[in-house]
């Protein structure tokens, strides 16, 4: 891969924002929203609680992050919120993000323990500091400030799982190839009005390292929005899909004219293109632009996307397109 210089890539970064501002300023018009797109089974429930909040008069912004709260709250989804397998030390490490395509504003926070609604924290961070990013110790004093209730984490069912890996002498580890244990909620939502949000949480790799950190907390890489343009957020191997900066890929994609579903499927193909082993990852993104049309992709069947897509009042399940075999 060749190496990028710093002023061109400014420079294409100043041509793509004002390509989105030429392309897409009547999209809203067009749109059918609110639509709200979200990643794996569980983004059902956060669909209907995030139209919920809408239809009630709550913003896009309360809308997906109630949204994610569902899923945070639920124990039995184990890589987020309440019940996310833990770190290598049984310590859950939790990772959020959420951005405002509107005020082009996002907050976010890692490694965030003892507080099972990582999404809320971020929120905050948007409307109550003039940072993007808290971490660690110092985003739990945050939380703690603003009156969330420290509490433990992890679950009866989680606590045995973490018990079970470290007793085994054959365990898998960060180390070594790790099974599945990639998936996060992303949401990507619309308000039919033209404005967009993108939002990110997860408990991460089951067993990770302490203090891994990796797409979902990170702008640009696990979601990203912009009302010009449209919506990302990725799930998966959150150290590759960081690589690539994967969510600002697909909205630069799509300001340059591709379909929310071309831009999916392209940055998969670059993935591949520089290393020809991504075929086999875990990797997936969804997409959606102004216009209400949503793009869905997955590397391959072994780890096929499925998305809840609530649009003109309807919510379904569907898949995602897997590129290669």
């Amino acid at each position: 891969m060749e190496p990028v210089d710093r002023r061109e890539f400014m420079k294409s970064m100043a041509g793509t924002a004002a390509l989105a501002a030429a392309d897409f300023p009547s999209a809203a018009a067009s749109s059918p929203g609110p639509v709200f797109l979200t990643t794996w089974e569980w983004g059902r429930n956060a669909n209907e609680r995030a139209a919920e909040v809408f239809r009630s008069g709550g913003s896009l912004l309360d809308a997906v992050e109630k949204g994610i709260n569902v899923v945070e709250d639920d124990p039995s989804v184990t890589t987020v919120g309440y019940g996310g397998l833990p770190n290598a030390e049984g310590v859950v490490e939790l990772d959020a993000a959420l951005m405002d395509g509107t005020r082009h504003r996002a907050g976010s926070v890692c490694n965030l323990h003892m507080i099972k609604n990582p999404i809320s924290v971020a929120r905050q961070v948007i409307e109550r500091t003039r940072h993007t990013t808290l971490a660690g110790q110092g985003a739990l004093q945050f939380a703690i400030k603003l009156g969330f209730q420290p509490q433990q984490l992890l679950t009866p069912e989680s606590l045995k799982k973490w018990m079970e890996w470290k007793a085994n002498p054959d365990r898998q580890t960060f180390w070594l190839k790790p099974g599945r244990n990639h998936d996060t909620i992303g949401m990507v939502a619309l308000d039919g009005q033209g404005r967009m949000v993108a939002g990110c949480s997860t408990s991460g790799l089951a067993f990770k390292i302490p203090g891994r950190v990796a797409d979902s907390s990170l702008v640009g890489c696990g979601v990203y929005a912009d009302d010009n343009v449209g919506g990302a957020s990725a799930t998966g191997d959150g150290d590759l899909m960081t690589n690539y900066c994967t969510s600002i890929s697909i909205v630069q994609f799509m300001a340059r004219g591709a379909s929310p579903q071309e831009a999916c499927e392209e940055i998969l193909r670059r993935m591949v293109k520089t290393d020809s082993r991504n075929r086999s990852a875990q990797a997936a993104v969804i997409a959606l632009n102004p216009r209400g049309e949503v793009g869905a992709a997955c590397m391959n069947p072994q780890f096929q996307l499925k998305y809840a897509l609530w649009k003109n009042g309807a919510n379904q399940m569907c898949e995602g397109k897997a590129l290669y075999e």
